[in-house]
Formats: structure tokens, C-alpha cells, sequence
């Protein structure tokens, strides 16, 4: 039989024992209030990485111009090309090329009979690349990408430009490179298109 000091230990014990219960109980409701923002059964997701960028790309707010003149003494051409691109001869079909070869812009100031639009439908049945792909043919120009054996996958973009309301083409400007830098050689092309200065003579083109 318990004596009375007995039962007031196992009392005591026991009240011990509830607090601790109680204690542990209030420790866990408030780390799920305040120790974790989660919600329950929601996993916080990692933020997806960035694309990388283009590290070899040609950029468009990196170039700078320059003016060329080629053509003939007697019709001189001329238009601005980006500072660097140089061209082994002038004449009337000059191909200015950067350093590295990989980028490059040419003229042929010889002219065509033929309108715009046509010479865009004749260059594009006539191109003999692997892979060929007519990206578009609108307003007198032509852009196309191909695979080349030697240098991989490569755009050109070709426009014919005429002097009398596209009745005949004056001068074709093709700017070429890869097809990850499209927004640069689009940049290249239209540069070139408006510093473009043609003699008075340019309306006079040749049978082709």
C-alpha cells in the first residue's frame, strides 16, 4: 500500500510528464507557423536558368561603319559597311568579308533588266545549297539559310534594289553569315540599303 508521501511523488510525476507532452505539442504548432513558409504539400521550385548568350554572335549594337566606293569611274557606287569588313578588289561586284571570314556583304552594281521580284523567284530556284530553306521573299529580297560542307549552317539575304518604280533592278546587296546572327545581318543589310548612293546613270541596266 502507497503510503501519502508516495502518492504525492507519482503525482507529481505524472504532472511532469503532461507538461512535457503539452510543451513538445506547442513547439510543433509553432514551427509550422512560423518556421516554415511553405505551404504544406507544396515544394518551392528552383528558379529555371537563363539562356545563355551567344557568346560568337555577330552583334548589331557592337558594329561600327564605314563608307565604300566601288562601281565603275564612271558610275561610282557607294554605301557604308561596318569598320573592319575589307574587300580584295572593288569593281562592280565588291565582297567585303570581317577578319575571320565568317560574315560578309557583296554588291553588283552591273544592274538587270529584270524587276526585284523577279530576280528573288530566279535566285531562289537557282541556288544549289544542301538543305535549302526560303525563309522569306517579300519587297524585292530573299532570305535563306542552307548547310555549307566546309562552314555548317549559314543565311544569306539578298535585295535587288530598283531606281524606277521596279521595272528593272539597279544593284543586288547579299549580306551572309549564320543563322544565329540573323538580327545583326538583317541590321547589316538595312544599313547598307539606306547610306546607299547610286549614280544618275543607275536606271540604265543591261539585258539579263
Amino acid at each position: 500500500m502507497l503510503t501519502p508521501r508516495h502518492q504525492a511523488l507519482l503525482m507529481t510525476l505524472a504532472g511532469m510528464t503532461v507538461g512535457v507532452a503539452v510543451f513538445g505539442s506547442v513547439l510543433a504548432i509553432n514551427g509550422n507557423l512560423f518556421g516554415n513558409d511553405t505551404p504544406a504539400g507544396v515544394v518551392n521550385a528552383q528558379p529555371s536558368p537563363s539562356t545563355p548568350a551567344c557568346t560568337d554572335c555577330l552583334r548589331s549594337d557592337s558594329l561600327k561603319y564605314g563608307q565604300q566606293t566601288f562601281g565603275t569611274k564612271d558610275s561610282p557606287v557607294s554605301a557604308e559597311v561596318p569598320t573592319g569588313w575589307k574587300s580584295p578588289q572593288d569593281g562592280t561586284r565588291p565582297r567585303f568579308a570581317d577578319p575571320t571570314g565568317v560574315w560578309q556583304i557583296r554588291f553588283d552594281t552591273r544592274g538587270s533588266s529584270r524587276s526585284p521580284d523577279e530576280q528573288v523567284t530566279s535566285r531562289a530556284g537557282s541556288i544549289d545549297e544542301r538543305d535549302l530553306k526560303v525563309i522569306s521573299r517579300d519587297n524585292g529580297t530573299l532570305i535563306y539559310t542552307y548547310v555549307d560542307q566546309a562552314r555548317g549552317p549559314r543565311m544569306g539575304l539578298s535585295r535587288w534594289i530598283s531606281t524606277d518604280n521596279d521595272q528593272s533592278s539597279a544593284i543586288e546587296i547579299t549580306v551572309g553569315g549564320r543563322p544565329k546572327d540573323e538580327a545583326a545581318l538583317r541590321a547589316v543589310l538595312e544599313h547598307a540599303t539606306e547610306t546607299l548612293e547610286l549614280p544618275a546613270s543607275a536606271n540604265d541596266t543591261r539585258p539579263s
